[in-house]
């Protein structure tokens, strides 16, 4: 507060005024006692217990509502996971199917395979065993051909021996 010059200086009440000599300010209290500070801190106690009774949800109307709700979507929640595991294991089914199919098909790829593999084994053994056989009778018809030449050729000598 700034006073104006020349303002009257305002009056205050004999409570805020400094003590005289010889004034006693402590004159009027007295200090609690222990059953005292007992009692308030029960009724302290007792107040908070009503002010927390007073906020309880179950005395709120709108509680159960808001309870119902939460069950609800708990459900609901529940209902969807149950919902994504079910799904996701006929997704992990079909997968485990459809590798299992890949799976036997390429097996049957590989014995198909081996088989045509087998089979054109054979066919070249078979092959290179009627060339070897072809080239034999060639060689026996050639030499059975050299021996009718020497033949002749021995028959012609002794024939002009003769």
């Amino acid at each position: 507060m700034v006073l104006e010059k020349g303002a009257p200086i305002p009056q205050f009440p004999a409570f805020f005024l400094p003590p005289s000599k010889g004034q006693n300010f402590m004159r009027g209290f007295k200090a609690p006692s222990f059953t005292d500070r007992l009692n308030t801190a029960a009724k302290a106690q007792q107040e908070r217990l009503a002010k927390a009774k007073a906020l309880a949800p179950q005395n709120d109307p709108e509680f159960a509502k808001r309870q119902e709700a939460r069950r609800l979507q708990a459900e609901e929640r529940e209902a969807r996971l149950a919902q994504r595991k079910a799904e996701k294991l006929a997704r992990e089914t079909a997968e485990a199917e459809a590798r299992e199919a890949a799976r036997i098909a390429a097996e049957e790829a590989a014995r198909v395979a081996e088989e045509a593999r087998k089979i054109e084994e054979a066919e070249r053994v078979e092959r290179e065993a009627l060339e070897r056989r072809a080239i034999a009778d060639r060689e026996v018809a050639l030499e059975a051909e050299r021996k009718a030449a020497r033949d002749a050729r021995y028959a012609a000598r002794k024939a002009r021996q003769k």
